[in-house]
């Protein structure tokens, strides 16, 4: 892995939920090349540890319901035994699932009784997904930033481009994303006097484990999303993780953003500016 630059992270003790997934996994790496002892948090224990272990001594694996409260305090006081208070935190848990997401893009007055429509949304997906994106947010914060209050830290929240532009078929998703941005707002206030800087960061298009059905049939050819997608994209393609890498570290230290709370940055080649025309 080749950082776009280095920072010095040694003294931080970063916990990062929904660690097992590819983007947020990835930032367990990029920080701890920078010297922070990294806690990857998820409820897929076996992913996250399977990053961990490559990453070595300064990352361990905790199992953590981020819905869960007790989950989060437990897993908060594994940290503490292995590397001391969280400094540092990554609301990365989060998702979309297919209960609260429509099989057509617009609605018209004869669509097919066959198609799920917005009016077929279940009541259970639409909470479940508002829970793994804003509950999960707040109640990790609950935990983790009850310490920083006295001592100072760093929390970045992930965001999403469904923040800026609601896409289609997903209205659950986009909701709950906006919400995190506006989140991270509230919390950048509130948090300002006890030296607590609160940032987002809202990923473009990325192939993730999350998205690849969506992205690709089952041959590996582009669906026609993909295109919608791409054509929507400036850049006219998909971002890599390590696109990713400069604005984390910019974030991330304390050097280069200690002015800089309240913000919500997109990586996005382009998509959140494009009007299409």
């Amino acid at each position: 892995m080749k950082l776009p630059f280095k920072i010095d992270l040694n003294d931080k003790v970063i916990a990062i939920t929904g660690a097992g997934g590819i983007i947020c996994g990835e930032f367990a790496r990029i920080l701890a090349a920078c010297g922070a002892k990294v806690a990857l948090l998820d409820i897929n224990f076996d992913a996250a540890k399977q990053i961990a272990d490559e990453i070595g001594e300064n990352a361990i694996a905790v199992r953590c319901d981020c819905l869960n409260k007790d989950s989060i305090v437990a897993a908060k006081e594994t940290i503490e035994e292995s590397f001391g208070k969280v400094n540092f935190l990554i609301n990365g848990a989060g998702g979309n699932n297919p209960r609260a997401t429509c099989d057509n893009e617009t609605m018209s007055a004869d669509t097919d009784s066959q198609i799920k429509t917005f009016f077929k949304l279940e009541e259970s997906g639409i909470k479940f997904v508002f829970d793994l994106n804003i509950t999960t947010a707040f109640l990790v914060t609950q935990v983790f930033a009850e310490d920083m209050v006295k001592t100072g830290g760093n929390i970045i929240n992930i965001s999403s481009m469904n923040a800026y532009r609601p896409l289609t078929k997903i209205p659950a998703y986009s909701a709950a994303k906006a919400g995190i941005s506006n989140f991270t707002q509230w919390l950048a206030v509130h948090f300002a006097p006890c030296h607590i800087r609160v940032n987002a960061i809202a990923p473009g298009f990325f192939v993730t484990n999350q998205n690849r059905g969506l992205l690709f049939d089952e041959s590996g050819q582009p669906t026609a999303r993909t295109a919608k997608i791409l054509a929507a994209t400036p850049m006219k393609k998909f971002g890599e993780i390590s696109d990713i890498a400069g604005a984390l570290l910019l974030l991330a230290s304390d050097e280069a953003s200690g002015f800089v709370t309240g913000t919500v940055i997109p990586v996005d080649g382009g998509f959140s500016a494009y009007s299409g025309v």
